[in-house]
């Protein structure tokens, strides 16, 4: 401070400064105050996904690809079980004896002409006879009452299966071959036995 500085009115020196300087509490360029806080620059830049994130997706996906393939399975499963459980093959009493190691214990339609003389009533509702079929002849143990139409000579069709690994097929359903109108139709399958009168 110059001594030559003008008095104020009050008689306190007045401090000349050059006409560039900065004011005492001015702060260097560039510099920003604590106490200001800065513009707002809106929401912060999004943040790219993490990497276990992306591994925890792929993950994921594969398990539901795993998950997807397994019900697929089970019920492509499903379905052919109950289709093949809904085939009932048909075979005559002559195919059956034929393929009966190929049959083995599934259930299928026997069709044959009932033995005369083979109907027995064992007790209850079981009955024992034998079908025939081109001369070959399967010995059938049926449980439940026979239809009305059931005698021997008719052709008939019995539902079951061989038991065990012997010739004796077990059945719970006869249904009779009107015998006319059953043969006319097809010839080749079943033929009244001889000398019987459909």
């Amino acid at each position: 401070m110059s001594i030559d500085a003008p008095m104020g009115t009050t008689g306190r020196l007045i401090e000349r400064r050059p006409a560039d300087a900065e004011p005492p509490d001015a702060e260097p360029p560039g510099a920003e105050r604590a106490d200001v806080e800065p513009p707002d620059a809106g929401p912060p830049p999004l943040r790219a996904a993490p990497r276990r994130r992306r591994q925890a997706t792929r993950a994921q996906r594969r398990r539901m690809w795993v998950v997807g393939v397994v019900i697929v399975g089970a019920i492509g499963f499903l379905v052919y079980k109950g289709l093949t459980s809904a085939i009932v093959f048909f075979k005559t009493a002559n195919e059956a004896v034929a393929q009966r190691s190929q049959l083995g214990n599934s259930d299928f339609q026997l069709e044959g002409t009932v033995v005369t003389g083979s109907v027995h009533h064992v007790g209850g509702d079981e009955y024992r006879f034998a079908v025939e079929s081109s001369g070959i002849a399967v010995d059938v143990q049926n449980t439940g009452d026979p239809p009305q139409m059931f005698r021997p000579g008719l052709p008939v069709v019995v539902v079951g299966h061989f038991v065990g690994s012997g010739d004796v097929f077990a059945s719970d359903q006869i249904m009779v071959k009107h015998s006319q109108a059953y043969i006319a139709a097809h010839p080749g399958r079943v033929k009244p036995a001889s000398g019987s009168s459909p």
